[in-house]
């Protein structure tokens, strides 16, 4: 019983994660190209990759570079507009890069 109890609590922390919006993230993403490119692998050294990228890691780093946490004269103003969907759908978008 406590296997069920915690694969149910499992998939219910994860479901928030599955309700974004990859065509909305997409949609929202054409800021980020000019960096990082248009599918998401630079072609600027400087600027890292995100196609493929775990979604959990780019919603964080999305919401630090927001909040100020994570330092960056050029991404804090371009996290700083995005909602928490923009973030979520972006996030997802750029993880649904294979």
């Amino acid at each position: 019983m406590k296997k069920i109890i915690l694969l149910a609590l499992a998939c219910a922390v994860s479901a928030p994660a599955m309700s974004a919006d990859i065509a909305a993230g997409k949609s929202k993403s054409m800021m980020c190209a000019a960096c990082h490119g248009v599918d998401g692998m630079s072609m600027i050294p400087m600027y890292p990759n995100l196609k493929g990228q775990k979604a959990q890691y780019l919603e964080k780093q999305l919401r630090d570079f927001k909040s100020g946490a994570r330092k960056d004269p050029t991404m804090a103003p371009m996290a700083m507009p995005l909602s928490d969907a923009d973030i979520k759908n972006i996030s997802a978008y750029y993880a649904s890069l294979k």
